[in-house]
């Protein structure tokens, strides 16, 4: 009987022991990442959406919002966030090489093609000698708007220079004048100038209409370096919970998002 008495008692610590550990697995299981992502807020409704698609994943989404072009990498680099979400690839291989960092890519986002925008005129031909542009001023947008003018035949630029700026115009046949400002600010100077390239989500969150711009930049094959990304710094470009991030973003819910915010000023760019 005592032995009996003693295997069940056994049997007992054995399931005792096997329940404790099922209830750790699962504490383990059910132990919420939290993941901080910086983003425009222009955005801010499309993150809504990655972050419940993610939330099964047991990942809670925190999501900062930053005004201008400079502080979401910032934030990166001095780990305030672990991945942001607003630039292309051109521009954050210039911010790298400006500020001697590492941050990388680790999906793509969405294009947003940059236009240009005028309070004075309606067609191109309408400009005349003299007009003031506002342009953005970091190194890549600066390039990009330029090379927007040199397509649509008011520019001619060094072909040799892969990133142009206004010190790599050989031909300007209207002698225009171009204003550098930070690409957030492009939009609010269209009561200052003859006309300003603004970049797609800008003018999202300016509301200016983008079948109103007087020219819009196409989009090819040529545009890859265009297409923006969500970026972490390089230690974390391997990073699981990061990688189940972009997978939640390039997804129908998302693309529907983007449609709604953005109409056809943004287009969903992860196949391309």
């Amino acid at each position: 009987m005592s032995k009996f008495k003693n295997l069940g008692k056994v049997i007992l610590l054995a399931f005792t022991a096997l329940f404790i550990f099922v209830l750790a697995g699962c504490g383990n299981q059910n132990k919420e990442q939290t993941v901080k992502v910086g983003i425009n807020p222009s955005d801010a409704a499309i993150w809504k959406v990655v972050k419940k698609n993610v939330k099964s994943e047991g990942i809670n989404l925190k999501v900062v919002e930053f005004n201008d072009y400079n502080q979401p990498n910032t934030a990166l680099v001095q780990g305030e966030v672990d991945i942001n979400a607003y630039q292309h690839t051109f521009f954050l291989n210039s911010w790298n090489k400006a500020h001697h960092s590492d941050l990388v890519s680790i999906g793509k986002t969405v294009i947003q093609p940059m236009s240009l925008y005028s309070h004075k005129i309606t067609k191109l031909s309408q400009l005349k000698n003299g007009a003031k542009i506002a342009i953005p001023n970091d190194a890549s947008n600066e390039a990009r708007a330029l090379q927007l003018l040199e397509a649509n035949g008011l520019l001619k630029l060094d072909s040799g220079v892969k990133l142009p700026s206004t010190k790599n115009i050989k031909e300007n046949k209207l002698n225009l004048k171009f204003t550098t400002l930070d690409a957030a600010q492009t939009a609010r100077s269209l009561d200052d100038v003859d006309a300003a390239i603004v970049n797609g989500n800008v003018a999202s969150d300016a509301k200016l209409d983008p079948s109103k711009a007087v020219v819009t930049e196409k989009v090819n094959k040529k545009s890859q370096p265009w297409i923006n990304i969500i970026v972490t710094q390089k230690k974390n470009k391997d990073n699981k919970t990061y990688k189940k991030v972009v997978k939640a973003f390039q997804t129908k819910s998302v693309a529907k998002e983007i449609k709604k915010v953005y109409g056809e000023s943004a287009v969903p760019a992860w196949n391309k």
